[in-house]
């Protein structure tokens, strides 16, 4: 008999035993809002840093330009997007490249809610899509619509947990093969997710033969890394042997970062927010064993940071605190806290004040996010005068053949002809209308100058 069937005494109802009608189209139409909140914050941006590196070399793109990687990723699927949008779009507008990113954002909500609401009901899953859909210590995931890389890679990744729930059949292994395949070609970051599906499948022993369809995924990655992946722009400073001893210190302080940034939190709230996740983690599993979602889950959040750790931890173990991996590492947390969450209480006094934690969390993350759209919008006011800079210098003889107009904010623009190239083909991204940062301008007009010529 289903739970919903059954009487439940108010006295002992739960979170995880609670029942929320529609739940499904609340987190949906929430996760349409919050996105287009975002889309609304963001729509001075432009583009920046790395997507300079696409747009430069797009015009001369072969199909071999789509196997290679992007530093050390496989970027298949983001160079698709970028052919597309490049080739429709252009580069008068950046709204249809930050709505991608945020689709697949708004996908992700949707995709946590799900595979929370199927282990610890309609209530636990509705909180955790509100607090990853405003998750403001992701910033760089949700404000930079070249991060639709490590989105993307998270999307499939979800799906394939998703089809790993569904009763055995080659059709489900197929499907979970194929997603799997899908997220590392977005991004390096569906090797995480296929670590958790080879945990989730390893753990069971009449599943383990399942394994075999993961196998071809992984050959397949490792011929790609073995020919091509190695060839991207290396890390500078490269990683080395010493990082090994900096990976305690980088893995511990990541994963209690991207555990602080469920409640709009960061730096030193980290430590004690891990020390608090891992105790509610070992409060459930000590009366009700991890199963193996959650063992694959814990295996895919460790590994993540021991890898990303190997070859960055060179720059500080504060490092793993960026943006762009808070937002993996709590998508973990969420997944992993859901079964703690629902054997919360879910009567008098506690509902309204565990909904108003939940609130003052989204709160608190949205706050945070709004901040580093603010920082960002004038970061983009700054690049907006490099741009019309550029535009002014065209065709001026003392126009150097290597200069950056910004070396601070757009150091992959470094060979105006290669960004003239790119404005001819695709158009001109420097916004109309008169300078109106004189002072960035002029500094970005001395720049493009050849040494000596005025």
């Amino acid at each position: 008999m289903a739970v919903s069937d059954v009487h439940i005494p108010r006295a002992r109802l739960t979170a995880g035993e609670a029942r929320v009608g529609r739940a499904r189209l609340y987190v949906v139409a929430g996760a349409a809002l919050g996105c287009l909140g975002i889309l609304l914050l963001s729509r001075g941006f432009n583009f920046y840093f790395d997507e300079w590196d696409f747009i430069l070399a797009a015009p001369a793109w072969s199909w071999f330009s789509f196997l290679q990687p992007h530093n050390e990723h496989p970027a298949m699927i983001p160079h698709v997007v970028y052919a597309v949008l490049l080739n429709t779009a252009g580069l008068r507008t950046y709204v249809p490249y930050m709505a991608t990113a945020l689709l697949l954002h708004g996908v992700n909500v949707v995709l946590v809610f799900e595979l929370v609401r199927r282990r610890s009901g309609d209530v636990v899953g509705i909180g955790a899509a509100a607090l990853l859909v405003l998750l403001g210590a992701a910033w760089e995931n949700l404000l930079w619509a070249f991060q639709l890389m490590f989105l993307g890679s998270v999307t499939c990744g979800l799906l394939g947990m998703l089809f790993l729930e569904r009763p055995r059949s080659a059709a489900s292994m197929a499907a979970v093969s194929a997603v799997v395949a899908l997220s590392i070609m977005f991004s390096g970051i569906g090797l995480f997710f296929l670590i958790a599906a080879a945990v989730h499948l390893a753990v069971i022993s009449e599943r383990r033969r399942d394994l075999v369809w993961l196998a071809p995924v992984a050959l397949v990655l490792l011929v790609w890394y073995f020919t091509l992946g190695r060839t991207g722009t290396p890390v500078n400073p490269p990683a080395s042997a010493a990082n090994i001893l900096r990976l305690p210190a980088y893995v511990t302080w990541g994963i209690g970062e991207a555990a602080a940034a469920l409640v709009g939190l960061g730096g030193w709230w980290g430590p004690p927010a891990l020390v608090l996740g891992a105790a509610a983690l070992a409060w459930t599993w000590r009366s009700r064993r991890p199963d193996p979602f959650a063992l694959s889950v814990l295996a895919a959040l460790f590994v993540f940071y021991v890898v990303t750790g190997s070859s960055r931890a060179q720059f500080g173990y504060e490092q793993s605190a960026s943006g762009r991996y808070v937002y993996e590492g709590a998508v973990f947390w969420l997944l992993l806290l859901g079964d703690a969450a629902r054997a919360l209480p879910w009567r008098g006094t506690w509902r309204p004040a565990l909904v108003a934690c939940v609130f003052l969390a989204c709160f608190n993350s949205g706050a945070l996010l709004f901040e580093f759209a603010a920082a960002k919008t004038a970061q983009m006011q700054r690049e907006a005068a490099d741009l019309q800079a550029l535009d002014a210098a065209r065709g001026d003889p003392c126009l150097g053949s290597n200069v950056s107009a910004d070396p601070l904010v757009m150091p992959q623009v470094d060979s105006p002809s290669l960004y003239y190239r790119a404005v001819d083909a695709f158009g001109d991204p420097a916004p109309a209308g008169p300078v109106t940062d004189q002072a960035d301008y002029a500094r970005a007009r001395t720049n493009l100058d050849r040494a000596g010529c005025r």
